[in-house]
C-alpha cells in the first residue's frame, strides 16, 4: 500500500480512482446511516463527500456496509478448495474470512498448512488463517500429522496468520501440558488471539480455562453456557453451520450490553447451504429477522470480529480501511447485490463478475494409505449390554446410551428395529487398518453402508451401515476415489462424490460438488437416512473433543471423562 498516494487522495490534491455517490453508509462505529460519498484510491477509502475521480459509480440510494466476515470457518468443510470457497461466498458480501485449516492439517501436516497459504494468494476475498492448535485433536486416535509448537512457529513470521485457533484439548490448558502451554506462549510472544473450543466446560475449570488467555469459544449450545463465557470476559462466536445451527439457542444472550463481545460464524457449511441459504450474510439475515436490530447484526459481522482478531484494515467503511463494500437495497432482507473487494467489483447479484481473475490450482499429495481388502468389522458379543453412541440431528455433541446387545451366532449385529446399526473407524495413514468398532442409533439407516473419508478431527474412514459386507464395499469406493463420499446398497455403490484433495476437497466447480452431495443425500436417505445431512453427521462421530461419546480407530471415547472406554458394560 503506498500511503503517500493515499494521503494525498484523501486531502484532495489528487483525484481518486473510484467515487461511490449516493450511498446509504453504514457507520459501524457510531451506528448510523450517513447518506454520502464514498472515496476510494489504490483499493483503500481515503474520505467522503465530493472528490475528483478517474469514475463515479452511482449507488441510487443503497446501502454500503463493510464487507462481512466469517470469525471461524473450516475452508475444508466446503469440500471445495479455496478458489471454488471464494466464488461461493464472496458474492454472498463475505469479504474476509479467518479459516482454520485443522482439517487438512490433521493429514497432511504442515504442508496442509502450506497448501492453504498458497492457495489464499489471488482470490477475491481475504484468506486469513488461525494456525491449527491441536494436530493431532487428541492421542486417542491416528492422525496423518502431528504438529507441536515448534512446527507451527514458522508460520506465525506469515502475515495471513492472524491467531492460534480453536484450543479443543481443555484438559491439556487445565492440567498445563507442556505441550499446549508452548503452543500459548507462542502465540503469546507473537501477540496473536488465541481462539477457543470448551463445549459445556464451566465453572472453576472454565475459569483455569480462561485464564490461560484464550479469547473466544464457538461451541457454546445454551445461553446459560454463553453467559458465563461472556461474564468471564470471553468473546462468543455464535456459529450458525450446516451441522450445528446454534443462534436460536443464543439469541437471547445478545443485548446492547453483550453485543459488542459476540461476533457470526459458520464453522462448516456444506455447499448446499452455501449456495442456498449463504455465507454470513445468512446469519444477518436470520438474526433480523428475530428481532436483532439490523445495524447490530451487521457490526457483529464487521467490527466486532475484525477488532477481535486485530484486522486494522477491514471491518469498517473508513479511511485507511480496505474498500471492502456490500451493497444491497433492503436493511430488514440484507441480500448482497455489488460486492466490492479491494476498491474493485467482484461480484453482482449472487455470481462473480466474468472479468474476476482467479488464481491456478495448488498441487497438493496423495494422502490415503490403506488396503480394504483385509478389514474385518465383526464385533464378538462380550457381554448382553453395550454402549451406544447417540447421533443428534443438526448438532455434534452426541449422547451415550446403554442398550441390549442384537446377536447372531456370537457377535453384535445391527438391529433396524431399534435403529442400531454398526458404525467403524478405519486408520487410513500408517497401512496397518487399525480400526475402532462401535453401534450408532439416530442415523435411520435400514439398508446398505454409507462411508467417507471426512471423520473429524483426523480423517479417518468412517463407516456406518446394516452389513459388514456393505460397509467394506463402501469403505473399498472411498479408498478407490483416494478419498471421498460413498454410499452401498444391495452390494453396488449407489453414489459417490471424489474428494482427492487430502480426501477432504474436491477439485471440481462447487455447483458440481453441490450436485453430487444431493445425490450422495437422496441415495442415503433412500437406504432409510432421516437427518437433513447424513454425511455431517456421520462426520462428527469421529470426533473426540465434543461429548458425550465418539468412536476413533483406536475405540469408543467417553470424552466428558477423556478416555477410551469399552464397548460393552
Amino acid at each position: 500500500m503506498d500511503y503517500t498516494k493515499i494521503i494525498t487522495a484523501a486531502r484532495g490534491d489528487a483525484p481518486v480512482d473510484l467515487l461511490l455517490i449516493n450511498a446509504r453508509i453504514i457507520n459501524v462505529f457510531s451506528g448510523r446511516v450517513i447518506d454520502g460519498s464514498i472515496a476510494i484510491k489504490e483499493g483503500t477509502i481515503v474520505g467522503f463527500g465530493a472528490y475528483d475521480a478517474a469514475k463515479t459509480m452511482d449507488l441510487e440510494g443503497r446501502y454500503a456496509a463493510p464487507g462481512f466476515i466469517d470469525s471461524h470457518v473450516h475452508i475444508e468443510s466446503s469440500m471445495t478448495c479455496v478458489a471454488e470457497f471464494a466464488r461461493a461466498v464472496a458474492p454472498c458480501g463475505t469479504t474476509t474470512v479467518v479459516a482454520d485449516p485443522h482439517e487438512i492439517a490433521n493429514v497432511l501436516g504442515a504442508a496442509g498448512i502450506d497448501y492453504m497459504l498458497r492457495s489464499a494468494e489471488g482470490q477475491p476475498m481475504n484468506c486469513l488463517f488461525a494456525l491449527p492448535s491441536c494436530v493431532p485433536a487428541t492421542n486417542m486416535e491416528t492422525a496423518g500429522a502431528r504438529l507441536d509448537a515448534g512446527d507451527l512457529a514458522p508460520f506465525f513470521k506469515h502475515p495471513r496468520i492472524v491467531a492460534l485457533a480453536e484450543m479443543m484439548n481443555y484438559p491439556g490448558v487445565i492440567f498445563t501440558d507442556a505441550d499446549v502451554m508452548a503452543k500459548l506462549a507462542l502465540a503469546r510472544s507473537h501477540r496473536r488471539t488465541m481462539d477457543g473450543h470448551a463445549p459445556g466446560l464451566c465453572g472453576r475449570r472454565l475459569s483455569a480455562y480462561a485464564a490461560a488467555g484464550i479469547a473466544s469459544d464457538h461451541e457454546c449450545t445454551n445461553a446459560d453456557e454463553a453467559l458465563e463465557k461472556l461474564e468471564l470476559g470471553m468473546h462468543i462466536m455464535v456459529r450458525e453451520g450446516t451441522c450445528a445451527r446454534n443462534l436460536d439457542a443464543l439469541f437471547p444472550v445478545i443485548n446492547a450490553d453483550t453485543w459488542h463481545r459476540m461476533m457470526w460464524c459458520t464453522d462448516d457449511r456444506h455447499p448446499h447451504d452455501l449456495l442456498t441459504e449463504g455465507h454470513v450474510d445468512a446469519v444477518i439475515r436470520k438474526a433480523v429477522a428475530k428481532g436483532l436490530d439490523p445495524l447490530t447484526a451487521i457490526r457483529m459481522g464487521t467490527i466486532i470480529p475484525a477488532d477481535y482478531f486485530g484486522i486494522r484494515d477491514a471491518g469498517a467503511i473508513a479511511p485507511g480501511r480496505k474498500a471492502n463494500l456490500v451493497v444491497f437495497s433492503d436493511l430488514a432482507d440484507i441480500r448482497a447485490e455489488q460486492v466490492f473487494y479491494m476498491g474493485r467489483p467482484v461480484a453482482e447479484n449472487g455470481s462473480l463478475l466474468p472479468g474476476v481473475q482467479r488464481p491456478a490450482a495448488v498441487a497438493v499429495p496423495p494422502s490415503m494409505r490403506l488396503d480394504p481388502g483385509g478389514l474385518d468389522f465383526s464385533i464378538p458379543a462380550k457381554s448382553r449390554r453395550m454402549r451406544v453412541i447417540r447421533a443428534i440431528a443438526d448438532q455434534v455433541v452426541t449422547r451415550c446410551e446403554i442398550m441390549d446387545v442384537t446377536q447372531k451366532e456370537g457377535f453384535a449385529v445391527a438391529d433396524t428395529a431399534r435403529d442400531v446399526i454398526k458404525i467403524c473407524v478405519v486408520d487410513r495413514y500408517t497401512g496397518q487398518s487399525h480400526t475402532g468398532r462401535g453401534f450408532v442409533t439416530g442415523m435411520g439407516l435400514k439398508h446398505g453402508a454409507i462411508a467417507s473419508s471426512v471423520a473429524h478431527d483426523s480423517h479417518n474412514i468412517i463407516v456406518t451401515g446394516v452389513s459388514d459386507a456393505e460397509m467394506q464395499a463402501a469403505v473399498a469406493a472411498v479408498v478407490k476415489m483416494d478419498g471421498g463420499l460413498a454410499a452401498v446398497g444391495g452390494g453396488t455403490v449407489l453414489a459417490s462424490l471424489p474428494l482427492p484433495v487430502a480426501g477432504l476437497m474436491s477439485d471440481q466447480p462447487v455447483e458440481t460438488v453441490l450436485q453430487q452431495m444431493d445425490g450422495m443425500i437422496a441415495a442415503a436417505k433412500n437406504l432409510g437416512a432421516g437427518l437433513s445431512d447424513p454425511f455431517m453427521t456421520l462426520g462428527f462421530l469421529a470426533l473426540p473433543v465434543i461429548p458425550d461419546l465418539k468412536l476413533t480407530d483406536k475405540g469408543l471415547v467417553d470424552v466428558n471423562r477423556f478416555k477410551v472406554v469399552s464397548l460393552f458394560v
